[in-house]
Protein backbone atom coordinates (compact mmCIF):
# COMPACT_ATOMS: atom_id res chain seq x y z
CA UNK A 1 0.00 0.00 0.00
CA UNK A 2 1.94 2.86 -0.81
CA UNK A 3 0.74 6.81 -0.28
CA UNK A 4 -0.04 8.93 -2.80
CA UNK A 5 2.36 11.67 -0.86
CA UNK A 6 5.63 12.13 0.77
CA UNK A 7 4.30 14.07 4.21
CA UNK A 8 3.59 11.29 7.29
CA UNK A 9 0.35 11.86 9.43
CA UNK A 10 0.58 10.48 12.87
CA UNK A 11 -2.76 9.70 14.75
CA UNK A 12 -2.74 9.81 18.31
CA UNK A 13 -5.20 6.77 19.96
CA UNK A 14 -7.74 7.37 22.53
CA UNK A 15 -10.89 6.33 23.95
CA UNK A 16 -12.46 7.35 20.13
CA UNK A 17 -9.98 4.98 18.53
CA UNK A 18 -8.92 2.07 20.93
CA UNK A 19 -9.91 -0.89 18.73
CA UNK A 20 -8.42 -2.94 16.46
CA UNK A 21 -10.94 -2.15 13.75
CA UNK A 22 -11.04 2.00 14.57
CA UNK A 23 -6.74 2.19 14.36
CA UNK A 24 -6.83 -0.51 11.31
CA UNK A 25 -9.84 2.15 9.44
CA UNK A 26 -6.87 5.06 10.58
CA UNK A 27 -4.35 3.54 8.83
CA UNK A 28 -6.47 2.64 5.66
CA UNK A 29 -7.71 6.71 5.83
CA UNK A 30 -3.59 7.99 5.55
CA UNK A 31 -2.15 6.88 9.41
CA UNK A 32 1.32 6.18 8.53
CA UNK A 33 2.25 6.25 12.61
CA UNK A 34 0.44 6.12 15.89
CA UNK A 35 0.92 7.91 19.17
CA UNK A 36 0.31 6.59 22.17
CA UNK A 37 0.08 9.03 25.04
CA UNK A 38 1.22 8.17 28.55
CA UNK A 39 -0.75 11.10 30.13
CA UNK A 40 -3.88 8.85 30.09
CA UNK A 41 -2.69 5.17 28.68
CA UNK A 42 -2.15 2.27 30.77
CA UNK A 43 0.46 -0.45 30.33
CA UNK A 44 -2.05 -2.85 29.64
CA UNK A 45 -3.46 -0.49 26.96
CA UNK A 46 -0.24 0.10 25.65
CA UNK A 47 0.73 -3.63 24.90
CA UNK A 48 -3.12 -4.05 23.51
CA UNK A 49 -2.48 -1.54 21.16
CA UNK A 50 0.91 -2.23 19.81
CA UNK A 51 -0.72 -6.09 19.33
CA UNK A 52 -3.34 -4.59 17.29
CA UNK A 53 -0.79 -2.24 15.05
CA UNK A 54 1.56 -5.23 14.52
CA UNK A 55 -1.25 -7.16 13.27
CA UNK A 56 -2.25 -4.53 11.03
CA UNK A 57 0.79 -4.32 9.79
CA UNK A 58 1.27 -7.82 8.84
CA UNK A 59 -1.67 -7.48 6.85
CA UNK A 60 -1.04 -4.68 5.06
CA UNK A 61 2.58 -5.48 4.20
CA UNK A 62 3.93 -1.66 5.26
CA UNK A 63 6.10 -1.02 8.56
CA UNK A 64 3.99 1.37 11.05
CA UNK A 65 5.87 3.21 13.62
CA UNK A 66 4.43 3.40 16.84
CA UNK A 67 5.83 6.40 18.84
CA UNK A 68 5.35 6.46 22.91
CA UNK A 69 4.94 9.99 24.12
CA UNK A 70 6.00 10.09 28.15
CA UNK A 71 4.27 12.32 30.44
CA UNK A 72 7.08 14.23 31.69
CA UNK A 73 7.00 16.55 34.75
CA UNK A 74 3.59 17.65 35.95
CA UNK A 75 3.73 20.92 38.16
CA UNK A 76 0.62 22.04 39.81
CA UNK A 77 -0.95 23.80 42.29
CA UNK A 78 -2.85 22.42 45.33
CA UNK A 79 -6.24 22.89 46.40
CA UNK A 80 -9.03 25.62 47.24
CA UNK A 81 -10.67 25.65 50.40
CA UNK A 82 -13.86 26.44 48.06
CA UNK A 83 -12.51 24.63 45.15
CA UNK A 84 -12.68 27.89 43.13
CA UNK A 85 -11.30 31.60 43.64
CA UNK A 86 -11.68 34.51 40.89
CA UNK A 87 -8.45 36.50 40.82
CA UNK A 88 -8.45 40.37 39.35
CA UNK A 89 -5.45 42.00 37.54
CA UNK A 90 -3.27 43.34 40.21
CA UNK A 91 -4.13 41.04 43.15
CA UNK A 92 -1.82 39.96 45.50
CA UNK A 93 -1.57 36.17 45.42
CA UNK A 94 0.72 33.71 47.14
CA UNK A 95 1.94 30.30 46.58
CA UNK A 96 3.79 29.15 49.73
CA UNK A 97 5.01 25.57 50.93
CA UNK A 98 1.69 24.98 53.69
CA UNK A 99 -0.40 22.19 53.17
CA UNK A 100 -3.49 24.06 54.11
CA UNK A 101 -6.23 24.71 51.33
CA UNK A 102 -6.26 27.71 49.46
CA UNK A 103 -7.84 30.68 49.80
CA UNK A 104 -8.36 34.32 47.75
CA UNK A 105 -4.83 34.99 48.71
CA UNK A 106 -2.70 31.71 49.17
CA UNK A 107 -2.59 28.33 47.73
CA UNK A 108 -0.11 25.22 48.52
CA UNK A 109 2.36 24.45 45.37
CA UNK A 110 4.07 21.13 46.35
CA UNK A 111 6.93 21.84 43.96
CA UNK A 112 10.39 22.61 46.30
CA UNK A 113 11.99 22.99 43.31
CA UNK A 114 10.11 26.00 41.69
CA UNK A 115 11.12 27.66 45.09
CA UNK A 116 14.79 27.28 44.34
CA UNK A 117 14.97 28.75 40.86
CA UNK A 118 12.17 31.01 40.28
CA UNK A 119 13.66 34.96 40.92
CA UNK A 120 11.88 38.28 41.27
CA UNK A 121 10.49 39.91 38.07
CA UNK A 122 9.78 35.75 36.69
CA UNK A 123 6.59 34.50 35.29
CA UNK A 124 3.87 32.27 36.70
CA UNK A 125 1.38 30.82 34.25
CA UNK A 126 -1.47 29.07 35.71
CA UNK A 127 -4.26 27.04 34.13
CA UNK A 128 -2.36 26.98 30.39
CA UNK A 129 -1.28 30.64 30.87
CA UNK A 130 -5.15 31.99 31.42
CA UNK A 131 -3.75 33.29 34.84
CA UNK A 132 -0.72 35.31 34.42
CA UNK A 133 1.78 36.12 38.06
CA UNK A 134 4.85 37.87 38.33
CA UNK A 135 6.98 36.94 41.30
CA UNK A 136 7.77 39.78 43.44
CA UNK A 137 8.99 38.55 46.53
CA UNK A 138 10.98 34.84 46.50
CA UNK A 139 11.49 33.35 49.64
CA UNK A 140 12.47 30.15 50.80
CA UNK A 141 8.83 28.76 51.90
CA UNK A 142 6.88 31.60 49.76
CA UNK A 143 6.46 33.13 46.47
CA UNK A 144 4.36 36.49 46.81
CA UNK A 145 2.76 37.65 43.09
CA UNK A 146 0.83 40.49 41.49
CA UNK A 147 -1.66 39.22 38.97
CA UNK A 148 -1.07 40.35 35.78
CA UNK A 149 -3.85 38.60 34.23
CA UNK A 150 -6.48 37.37 36.41
CA UNK A 151 -9.33 34.92 35.92
CA UNK A 152 -10.53 31.59 37.75
CA UNK A 153 -8.59 29.68 39.03
CA UNK A 154 -9.68 25.78 40.73
CA UNK A 155 -7.95 22.89 42.50
CA UNK A 156 -4.89 21.30 40.82
CA UNK A 157 -4.26 23.68 37.95
CA UNK A 158 -0.76 23.37 35.97
CA UNK A 159 1.97 25.98 36.35
CA UNK A 160 4.34 26.60 33.75
CA UNK A 161 7.39 28.89 34.48
CA UNK A 162 8.65 30.27 31.37
CA UNK A 163 11.52 32.18 32.66
CA UNK A 164 13.44 29.94 35.04
CA UNK A 165 15.22 26.53 34.12
CA UNK A 166 13.91 24.30 36.84
CA UNK A 167 16.33 21.69 38.41
CA UNK A 168 14.39 19.00 37.63
CA UNK A 169 14.97 15.85 35.02
CA UNK A 170 12.93 15.79 31.64
CA UNK A 171 11.87 12.05 33.35
CA UNK A 172 9.89 11.11 36.48
CA UNK A 173 9.66 7.65 38.22
CA UNK A 174 6.74 6.95 36.33
CA UNK A 175 8.43 8.00 32.74
CA UNK A 176 11.40 5.71 33.76
CA UNK A 177 8.78 3.27 34.14
CA UNK A 178 6.98 3.90 30.94
CA UNK A 179 10.14 4.14 28.84
CA UNK A 180 11.54 0.52 29.87
CA UNK A 181 8.05 -1.14 29.40
CA UNK A 182 7.22 0.13 26.29
CA UNK A 183 10.83 -0.13 24.68
CA UNK A 184 10.47 -3.75 25.51
CA UNK A 185 7.07 -4.11 23.97
CA UNK A 186 8.62 -2.99 21.02
CA UNK A 187 7.69 0.27 20.33
CA UNK A 188 9.55 2.50 17.85
CA UNK A 189 9.88 5.86 18.86
CA UNK A 190 9.99 7.71 22.31
CA UNK A 191 9.03 11.24 22.76
CA UNK A 192 10.61 13.14 25.64
CA UNK A 193 8.33 15.94 27.21
CA UNK A 194 9.44 18.82 28.55
CA UNK A 195 13.34 18.71 28.25
CA UNK A 196 15.15 21.90 29.04
CA UNK A 197 18.97 20.63 27.95
CA UNK A 198 20.91 18.53 26.40
CA UNK A 199 21.32 16.36 29.51
CA UNK A 200 17.23 15.38 29.44
CA UNK A 201 18.21 13.68 25.86
CA UNK A 202 21.03 11.92 27.04
CA UNK A 203 19.91 10.75 29.90
CA UNK A 204 16.70 9.12 27.69
CA UNK A 205 19.17 7.52 25.55
CA UNK A 206 21.23 5.92 27.99
CA UNK A 207 17.66 4.41 29.23
CA UNK A 208 16.65 3.27 25.64
CA UNK A 209 20.01 1.77 24.96
CA UNK A 210 19.48 1.60 21.53
CA UNK A 211 16.07 -0.21 21.53
CA UNK A 212 14.02 3.22 20.52
CA UNK A 213 14.71 6.24 18.61
CA UNK A 214 14.21 9.50 21.22
CA UNK A 215 12.32 12.24 19.77
CA UNK A 216 12.68 15.55 21.47
CA UNK A 217 9.70 17.51 22.57
CA UNK A 218 10.01 21.38 21.57
CA UNK A 219 8.08 23.11 24.27
CA UNK A 220 10.14 24.59 26.61
CA UNK A 221 11.89 28.10 26.11
CA UNK A 222 15.23 26.63 27.63
CA UNK A 223 14.96 24.03 24.89
CA UNK A 224 15.64 26.44 22.51
CA UNK A 225 18.47 27.88 23.60
CA UNK A 226 20.21 24.71 23.43
CA UNK A 227 17.99 23.44 20.18
CA UNK A 228 21.59 22.06 18.61
CA UNK A 229 22.80 20.75 20.81
CA UNK A 230 19.19 18.57 21.59
CA UNK A 231 18.79 17.85 17.55
CA UNK A 232 22.48 16.77 17.58
CA UNK A 233 21.55 14.15 20.39
CA UNK A 234 18.16 13.23 19.43
CA UNK A 235 17.04 10.89 16.71
CA UNK A 236 13.70 13.66 16.09
CA UNK A 237 12.09 16.49 16.86
CA UNK A 238 8.63 17.37 17.36
CA UNK A 239 7.44 20.75 17.41
CA UNK A 240 4.55 20.74 20.62
CA UNK A 241 3.18 23.97 19.76
CA UNK A 242 0.55 23.92 22.54
CA UNK A 243 3.07 24.09 25.47
CA UNK A 244 4.98 26.60 23.34
CA UNK A 245 2.30 28.75 22.62
CA UNK A 246 1.66 28.83 26.41
CA UNK A 247 5.11 29.53 27.79
CA UNK A 248 5.97 32.08 24.87
CA UNK A 249 4.29 34.46 23.03
CA UNK A 250 1.79 33.54 20.27
CA UNK A 251 3.36 35.14 17.93
CA UNK A 252 6.82 33.46 17.91
CA UNK A 253 5.31 29.41 17.74
CA UNK A 254 5.33 30.07 13.80
CA UNK A 255 8.77 31.54 13.39
CA UNK A 256 9.95 28.69 16.05
CA UNK A 257 8.62 25.95 14.24
CA UNK A 258 9.86 26.66 10.38
CA UNK A 259 13.67 27.57 12.24
CA UNK A 260 13.26 24.09 14.11
CA UNK A 261 11.64 22.36 10.64
CA UNK A 262 14.75 23.51 8.78
CA UNK A 263 17.31 22.56 11.29
CA UNK A 264 15.87 18.99 11.41
CA UNK A 265 15.62 18.67 7.65
CA UNK A 266 19.62 20.17 7.63
CA UNK A 267 20.92 17.34 10.02
CA UNK A 268 18.24 14.77 8.11
CA UNK A 269 16.31 14.28 11.34
CA UNK A 270 12.69 14.15 11.42
CA UNK A 271 10.58 16.82 12.18
CA UNK A 272 6.87 16.04 13.71
CA UNK A 273 4.57 19.45 13.70
CA UNK A 274 1.83 18.67 16.57
CA UNK A 275 -0.94 20.27 18.57
CA UNK A 276 -4.70 21.65 17.22
CA UNK A 277 -3.63 21.07 13.73
CA UNK A 278 -7.39 20.22 13.17
CA UNK A 279 -8.76 20.96 16.18
CA UNK A 280 -12.30 21.77 15.42
CA UNK A 281 -12.62 18.45 14.14
CA UNK A 282 -12.77 16.89 17.63
CA UNK A 283 -16.63 18.10 17.38
CA UNK A 284 -17.01 19.06 13.61
CA UNK A 285 -16.90 16.93 10.69
CA UNK A 286 -15.22 19.77 8.40
CA UNK A 287 -12.08 21.97 9.88
CA UNK A 288 -12.06 25.66 10.02
CA UNK A 289 -10.39 27.48 6.59
CA UNK A 290 -7.55 28.85 9.31
CA UNK A 291 -6.78 25.10 10.22
CA UNK A 292 -6.24 23.93 6.36
CA UNK A 293 -3.94 27.03 6.20
CA UNK A 294 -2.00 25.81 9.17
CA UNK A 295 -1.86 22.18 7.97
CA UNK A 296 -1.09 23.61 4.17
CA UNK A 297 1.34 25.73 6.08
CA UNK A 298 3.41 22.91 7.89
CA UNK A 299 3.26 20.82 4.58
CA UNK A 300 5.01 23.85 2.56
CA UNK A 301 7.95 23.94 5.06
CA UNK A 302 9.02 20.14 4.23
CA UNK A 303 8.18 18.82 7.76
CA UNK A 304 8.39 14.97 7.76
CA UNK A 305 4.94 14.88 9.79
CA UNK A 306 2.04 15.97 11.18
CA UNK A 307 0.34 14.71 13.82
CA UNK A 308 -3.71 14.82 15.23
CA UNK A 309 -3.93 14.77 18.61
CA UNK A 310 -7.89 15.15 20.69
CA UNK A 311 -8.93 14.85 16.70
CA UNK A 312 -8.04 11.04 16.79
CA UNK A 313 -7.95 10.19 20.35
CA UNK A 314 -11.31 11.79 21.79
CA UNK A 315 -13.09 13.26 18.51
CA UNK A 316 -16.07 12.52 17.31
CA UNK A 317 -14.71 12.12 13.47
CA UNK A 318 -11.20 10.85 13.98
CA UNK A 319 -10.81 8.46 10.52
CA UNK A 320 -12.48 11.52 8.48
CA UNK A 321 -9.63 13.91 10.33
CA UNK A 322 -7.07 11.71 9.10
CA UNK A 323 -8.57 11.46 5.49
CA UNK A 324 -8.98 15.27 5.74
CA UNK A 325 -5.45 15.40 6.72
CA UNK A 326 -4.35 13.28 3.69
CA UNK A 327 -6.46 15.15 1.24
CA UNK A 328 -4.69 18.82 2.09
CA UNK A 329 -1.40 17.46 2.21
CA UNK A 330 -1.85 15.54 -1.60
CA UNK A 331 -2.98 19.07 -2.62
CA UNK A 332 -0.40 20.96 -1.16
CA UNK A 333 1.95 18.92 -2.68
CA UNK A 334 0.06 18.74 -6.27
CA UNK A 335 0.24 22.62 -6.05
CA UNK A 336 2.76 24.28 -8.29
CA UNK A 337 5.06 26.06 -6.42
CA UNK A 338 5.39 23.06 -3.71
CA UNK A 339 8.76 21.87 -5.84
CA UNK A 340 9.74 25.66 -5.59
CA UNK A 341 9.59 26.47 -2.26
CA UNK A 342 10.47 23.04 -0.37
CA UNK A 343 13.59 23.26 -2.73
CA UNK A 344 14.76 27.07 -1.76
CA UNK A 345 14.93 25.35 2.17
CA UNK A 346 17.43 22.64 0.85
CA UNK A 347 20.76 22.94 2.59
CA UNK A 348 23.47 22.68 1.28
CA UNK A 349 25.30 18.80 1.25
CA UNK A 350 28.30 18.52 3.75
CA UNK A 351 31.31 17.50 2.38
CA UNK A 352 31.13 14.00 2.78
CA UNK A 353 30.45 11.39 -0.25
CA UNK A 354 27.30 10.17 1.28
CA UNK A 355 25.91 13.81 1.21
CA UNK A 356 27.76 14.33 -2.14
CA UNK A 357 26.39 11.01 -3.53
CA UNK A 358 22.66 11.66 -2.05
CA UNK A 359 22.72 15.24 -3.38
CA UNK A 360 23.73 13.60 -6.87
CA UNK A 361 20.89 11.02 -6.55
CA UNK A 362 18.62 13.91 -6.36
CA UNK A 363 19.94 15.63 -9.34
CA UNK A 364 19.91 12.96 -11.63
CA UNK A 365 16.82 11.66 -11.00
CA UNK A 366 15.27 14.82 -11.93
CA UNK A 367 16.98 15.31 -14.66
CA UNK A 368 16.33 11.90 -16.27
CA UNK A 369 12.74 12.19 -15.20
CA UNK A 370 13.45 8.58 -13.48
CA UNK A 371 10.36 6.27 -11.95
CA UNK A 372 11.94 5.98 -8.50
CA UNK A 373 14.47 6.42 -6.59
CA UNK A 374 15.14 3.23 -4.42
CA UNK A 375 17.85 3.12 -1.05
CA UNK A 376 19.51 0.23 0.19
CA UNK A 377 19.55 0.97 4.10
CA UNK A 378 20.67 -0.95 7.32
CA UNK A 379 20.56 1.74 9.89
CA UNK A 380 18.62 4.31 7.86
CA UNK A 381 20.89 6.95 7.65
CA UNK A 382 21.23 6.71 3.49
CA UNK A 383 17.64 6.81 3.42
CA UNK A 384 17.56 9.51 5.97
CA UNK A 385 19.68 11.25 3.42
CA UNK A 386 18.18 11.19 0.12
CA UNK A 387 14.68 11.98 1.79
CA UNK A 388 16.64 15.22 2.86
CA UNK A 389 17.43 16.57 -0.76
CA UNK A 390 13.42 16.49 -1.01
CA UNK A 391 13.35 15.28 -4.48
CA UNK A 392 10.10 14.24 -6.85
CA UNK A 393 10.79 10.60 -7.47
CA UNK A 394 9.42 8.30 -4.98
CA UNK A 395 11.80 7.02 -2.62
CA UNK A 396 11.49 3.08 -1.58
CA UNK A 397 13.86 2.35 1.55
CA UNK A 398 14.37 -1.03 1.23
CA UNK A 399 15.96 -2.61 4.66
CA UNK A 400 16.23 -6.01 5.77
CA UNK A 401 15.91 -5.24 9.44
CA UNK A 402 12.14 -4.77 10.41
CA UNK A 403 13.02 -1.76 12.82
CA UNK A 404 14.64 0.71 10.71
CA UNK A 405 11.70 0.07 8.21
CA UNK A 406 9.39 1.47 11.01
CA UNK A 407 11.73 3.94 12.55
CA UNK A 408 11.86 5.39 8.50
CA UNK A 409 8.36 5.10 8.53
CA UNK A 410 7.71 8.66 9.97
CA UNK A 411 10.20 10.16 7.12
CA UNK A 412 9.28 12.13 4.37
CA UNK A 413 8.91 10.60 1.51
CA UNK A 414 10.35 7.28 2.29
CA UNK A 415 8.18 4.09 1.29
CA UNK A 416 9.60 1.21 3.58
CA UNK A 417 10.04 -2.10 2.34
CA UNK A 418 11.28 -5.09 4.22
CA UNK A 419 13.45 -7.59 1.85
CA UNK A 420 16.74 -9.16 2.58
CA UNK A 421 20.44 -8.13 1.92
CA UNK A 422 21.43 -8.45 -1.92
CA UNK A 423 24.01 -11.19 -2.80
CA UNK A 424 26.10 -9.09 -4.78
CA UNK A 425 25.83 -5.69 -7.47
CA UNK A 426 23.43 -7.62 -9.97
CA UNK A 427 21.04 -9.37 -7.09
CA UNK A 428 21.27 -5.69 -5.68
CA UNK A 429 19.87 -4.39 -9.24
CA UNK A 430 17.58 -7.14 -9.85
CA UNK A 431 16.27 -7.07 -6.75
CA UNK A 432 15.36 -2.80 -6.74
CA UNK A 433 13.91 -2.80 -9.87
CA UNK A 434 11.46 -5.91 -8.87
CA UNK A 435 10.29 -4.21 -6.26
CA UNK A 436 9.90 -1.03 -8.07
CA UNK A 437 7.90 -2.81 -10.47
CA UNK A 438 5.65 -4.92 -7.59
CA UNK A 439 4.87 -1.70 -5.17
CA UNK A 440 3.62 0.17 -8.52
CA UNK A 441 6.29 2.90 -8.84
CA UNK A 442 7.84 1.93 -11.85
CA UNK A 443 6.68 0.29 -15.15
CA UNK A 444 9.15 -2.00 -18.16
CA UNK A 445 10.73 0.54 -19.63
CA UNK A 446 10.87 3.05 -17.00
CA UNK A 447 14.45 3.64 -15.23
CA UNK A 448 15.37 3.90 -11.17
CA UNK A 449 18.17 4.87 -9.70
CA UNK A 450 19.97 2.92 -6.64
CA UNK A 451 22.02 4.51 -3.85
CA UNK A 452 23.86 1.81 -1.22
CA UNK A 453 26.38 1.45 1.33
CA UNK A 454 28.95 -0.84 -0.37
CA UNK A 455 29.77 -3.15 1.60
CA UNK A 456 26.24 -3.39 2.55
CA UNK A 457 25.45 -3.24 5.93
CA UNK A 458 28.03 -0.48 7.03
CA UNK A 459 26.35 2.19 9.00
CA UNK A 460 26.35 5.66 6.92
CA UNK A 461 28.53 4.45 4.15
CA UNK A 462 26.53 5.76 1.26
CA UNK A 463 29.15 5.33 -1.53
CA UNK A 464 27.54 3.80 -4.34
CA UNK A 465 24.75 4.54 -7.42
CA UNK A 466 23.57 3.03 -10.34
CA UNK A 467 20.72 3.67 -12.92
CA UNK A 468 18.69 0.82 -14.26
CA UNK A 469 16.21 -0.24 -16.53
CA UNK A 470 13.17 -1.73 -15.67
CA UNK A 471 12.66 -4.62 -18.10
CA UNK A 472 9.56 -6.97 -18.12
CA UNK A 473 8.12 -8.27 -14.55
CA UNK A 474 10.41 -6.49 -12.74
CA UNK A 475 13.85 -7.72 -14.23
CA UNK A 476 16.63 -5.61 -13.71
CA UNK A 477 18.75 -4.17 -17.08
CA UNK A 478 21.98 -2.17 -17.39
CA UNK A 479 20.76 1.71 -17.10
Amino acid sequence: MKRMRCVKIVATLGPASSTRETIEELFDAGADAFRINMSHTSHERVKQYHRYIRDIEARKGRPIAILVDLQGPKLRIGSFAGEKIELKQGDSFSLDRSQEKGNQSRVHLPHPEIFRAIEPGHRLLLDDGKVELVARVCEPERIETEVVFGGPLSDRKGVSLPDSLLPLSAMTEKDRADLEYAVNVGVDWIALSFIQRSEDVAQARKLTRGRAAIMAKIEKPSALTQLQEILELSDGLMVARGDLGVELPLEEVPGIQKRITRMGRQLGKPVVVATQMLESMIEAPVPTRAEVSDVATAVFEGADAIMLSAESAVGVYPAKSVRMMDRIAQSVESDTHFDGIVHAQRAEPEATSADAISAAVRMIASTLNLAAIACYTSSGSTALRVARERPRQPIMALTPITGTGRKLALVWGLHCVLTGDPDNLDDMVNRACRLSYQEKFAVPGQRIIITAGVPLGSPGATNMLRIAFVGQGGIGLAG
